[in-house]
This record gives structure tokens, C-alpha cells and sequence, in this order.
């Protein structure tokens, strides 16, 4: 007898400790990364990834989560065709060998039911390194126009170039790359 309560016990305790995910997928019409860098000490230029795309999960809680985006490397947009091409060259994001870049974050921080920052780990051409990310804007609810649940963020980060081996230029084009990141997600 006391082997059946104990093990309704146990039962009751792992269920209870696990806690619903609720699975978002970005929206591609407002997602998207942009990025700036300093220009041969002239002025700080800033471009774009169009097409970015992932699934953001997070408990029920709203205090844990993890977060998966692929960056399409051939969807920069500079605003010169001639640029864009060069920046999807082996000289920088050889887009055709290495068509995603890839960020992968199982640590994602949260304050009061509002994700601050999360960590994790940015791969471009092969090259993986650890990103610390920023999130300065979180908020969800009930899209009006689509009535999904929605939630969106904007998040910003730092990064070295040359670590990923894009540092051609370095240090005439500056080596410091910042990401700003506009997310958009509906829950499935």
C-alpha cells in the first residue's frame, strides 16, 4: 500500500514540474536583422538580412525559454546590387557554401515575465561563437487585425567580424558589427 502512494506521489511531482511550451514562429513580413559598422572612419553604414525565420519557445511560466533562427546570408540587402554581391562572396558570407547563418539560445533571461537578455551561440560560415544578446522591447498579446497571440522584441548585440572570419578590410571597415534584431512571432 504504502508503494502505490508513494508512487502517486512521485507522479504528482514530476507532472507538476513540467511545465507547457508554447511554440511561436516568426513572422516573416516583420522579422529581420540589421547590422552596422563603422566605414573607413567616414560614417557608420547599416544594412540588413532579409530573410530571417525560426521557432521561439517559451513555458507557460514565461520564464524560461529557448530560441532557434536561421539567418539567410543571401538575403543581405545594402542597397547596391553591386555591394550586396560582394558581401555574398567568398570574400565575406560566401552565401552559395554557406546559404544560414544559424543562432541556437537555451538561455533566456527573464524579469518578471519579460525577457531582458539570453545568450547562446551565433554560427556564420561554419564558425560558431557565443553572442550575448540585449532584448530592450518584449511585450505579447492578441494580434487584433489577425487575432493569433503574438509576441515581439527588438534586441541588440555586438560582434567581431574577424571572429568569424569576415575580417577583410580590417581595421580600415571596423571589426565591431552591431546587431539590432526586430522579431515578430505568432504562437502556434
Amino acid at each position: 500500500m504504502n508503494f502505490f502512494y508513494i508512487s502517486a506521489l512521485l507522479l504528482t511531482l514530476v507532472t507538476s514540474s513540467v511545465q507547457a511550451a508554447e511554440i511561436y514562429i516568426t513572422d516573416p513580413d516583420h522579422t529581420f536583422v540589421s547590422f552596422s559598422y563603422k566605414h573607413l572612419a567616414y560614417s557608420i553604414q547599416t544594412s540588413r538580412f532579409d530573410k530571417v525565420n525560426g521557432t521561439i519557445t517559451l513555458n507557460d511560466q514565461m520564464d524560461g525559454g529557448t530560441i532557434d533562427i536561421d539567418i539567410e546570408t543571401g538575403s543581405i540587402s545594402t542597397g547596391s546590387d553591386t555591394f550586396n554581391k560582394l558581401l555574398r562572396s567568398e570574400d565575406y558570407f560566401n552565401s552559395e557554401k554557406f546559404p544560414v547563418a544559424k543562432f541556437i539560445s537555451d538561455n533566456v533571461v527573464f524579469n518578471d515575465q519579460v525577457i531582458t537578455s539570453l545568450s547562446g551561440e551565433l554560427t556564420i560560415k561554419g564558425i560558431t561563437k557565443p553572442v550575448n544578446v540585449e532584448v530592450t522591447n518584449f511585450s505579447c498579446s492578441r494580434n487584433l487585425i489577425t487575432l493569433k497571440y503574438m509576441c515581439g522584441a527588438n534586441a541588440s548585440a555586438k560582434l567581431s567580424r574577424s571572429e568569424f572570419n569576415l575580417g577583410k578590410y580590417v581595421p580600415f571597415v571596423g571589426d565591431e558589427i552591431s546587431l539590432n534584431i526586430v522579431i515578430e512571432a505568432s504562437r502556434e
